[in-house]
């Protein structure tokens, strides 16, 4: 399986500050900058949950670190984080179908019939006969009918 890398851009110092004035806490994170297309702006992981001495909780969508006075709790709700899912799944179906539209185009240049030919009737397809629709007729009116059908 083929993975696809990001290419580093650079780094960033940010100072991060969680909660209120009252009960915060700041620390300065080095962020790695890449250039990949994604609505998530900025990807908190191991670093930032050492530097806080953080928990992060992804049943209850808690993220739990010391505060000067006492425990700093973020939260959010279960609503926020379907609607960033629902966010996240239509900006990557975008991209999808935007790659799919590159690639049935290019098929479709490949497939496409050649112009200068001219079609007036109907060819008749492989593995087909003429049969007389009424043998004792004079008339002589023939239908294709297919050689590959079953006996039934």
């Amino acid at each position: 399986m083929s993975r696809k890398q990001a290419m580093l851009l650079g780094q960033i110092d940010l100072p991060i500050t969680f909660k209120n004035s009252t009960n915060y806490r700041m620390e300065t994170l080095t962020l790695e900058v890449v250039g990949f297309h994604r609505t998530n702006h900025a990807i908190l992981g191991r670093p930032c949950y050492t530097k806080f001495m953080s928990i992060p909780n992804y049943s209850y969508l808690k993220l739990k670190m010391p505060g000067p006075p006492r425990v700093i709790t973020i939260g959010t709700s279960f609503q926020c984080a379907y609607e960033c899912e629902v966010e996240c799944c239509e900006h990557a179906m975008v991209i999808f179908t935007s790659k799919e539209l590159v690639a049935i185009r290019e098929e479709i240049v490949e497939e496409a019939p050649d112009p200068k030919r001219v079609a007036r009737s109907f060819e008749p397809v492989e593995g087909t006969k003429e049969v007389l629709i009424d043998p004792s007729s004079s008339e002589g009116k023939v239908v294709p009918m297919c050689t590959m059908l079953s006996s039934k």
